[in-house]
């Protein structure tokens, strides 16, 4: 069997890799409209790789405005079975310090009315979401970074909130009793969609702040935020050019098989547009 492409899925500050052979720019139509950007197509340290910027070459979407269902369906139409996610975070914990490298392995789903599934329009299924992250995946991140020196911290909950604001004291505190590591605004939808399409799942975390409930730091700033991650970038692609080698082999992972038993529409019930909408994610069960 043919390996499949590895995607990554860049946030503030990461917007392309350099080291990327064979580059192609690839525009990616999907039913769910545009998707952030063209896909960037190449071979990296000898694997075939997919690169999405999350927000858009010069960042001008906002997380709120995130197309996630036409990114994901993009990563799964390429070919893509890993995706590797990178994200600025805050800080919810003493010892994650600015500059740290998180890899969650748990979410807090604290925003509203985004889109975060396939399912509907006449067809209806549910998928296990009670270990969002792939372990196998994660695992490997996590050696990746302690291969190239980072200080990383294995597991943890990130929160995802609505943004573009960042918290309030009082939510920041909140978050803190909920034993939260990280707060963002991005990863949770991904997460859900990618594990509905049968794609590998995990984050790269790179914390930049205290957001604002520590008392001997300053409140989270744009700046703040944008100073630090120039700093963290370039440990994120280092982690990532050691990381796509020593993926290997077929999944043997639960993300391989996640929506055999999802759909519970009767097959001969749902629409013929919505088959052939849903052809690239769930082809396979229709």
């Amino acid at each position: 069997m043919t390996e499949g492409r590895i995607g990554i899925i860049g946030g503030s500050g990461l917007y392309n890799i350099e080291g990327i052979k064979d580059v192609e720019s690839i525009k990616v139509e999907t039913p769910f409209g545009e998707p952030s950007d063209q896909y960037t197509t190449g071979t990296l340290e000898g694997k075939s790789v997919v690169f999405l910027p999350r927000h858009g070459r010069s960042h001008n979407i906002l997380p709120t405005e995130l197309n996630f269902r036409a990114n994901v369906f993009g990563m799964k139409k390429l070919g893509v079975e890993r995706i590797i996610a990178v994200s600025a975070v805050g800080s919810m914990k003493e010892e994650i310090k600015p500059l740290d490298i998180v890899i969650p392995d748990q979410f807090i789903d604290r925003t509203r009315g985004r889109i975060g599934t396939f399912f509907g329009d006449g067809i209806v299924g549910h998928v296990s979401l009670a270990d969002p992250i792939c372990s196998a995946l994660a695992k490997t991140l996590y050696e990746a970074a302690k291969s190239v020196g980072a200080n990383v911290h294995k597991g943890g909950i990130y929160v995802c909130i609505e943004g573009p604001q960042f918290s309030t004291r009082a939510e920041s505190l909140t978050y803190r009793q909920w034993d939260v590591s990280v707060i963002g605004m991005t990863n949770i939808q991904e997460a859900k969609l990618a594990r509905e399409a049968e794609i590998c799942y995990s984050t790269l975390a790179l914390s930049t702040d205290y957001d604002c409930w520590h008392e001997g730091e300053e409140d989270v700033t744009a700046d703040l935020v944008i100073q630090n991650l120039k700093k963290n970038i370039d440990t994120a692609k280092a982690i990532i050019k050691r990381a796509i080698p020593m993926i290997k082999g077929e999944r043997k992972c639960g993300c391989v098989n996640a929506s055999s038993n999802a759909i519970v529409t009767q097959k001969d019930k749902i629409p013929k547009k919505v088959r052939e909408k849903l052809n690239v994610i769930f082809g396979k069960y229709l």
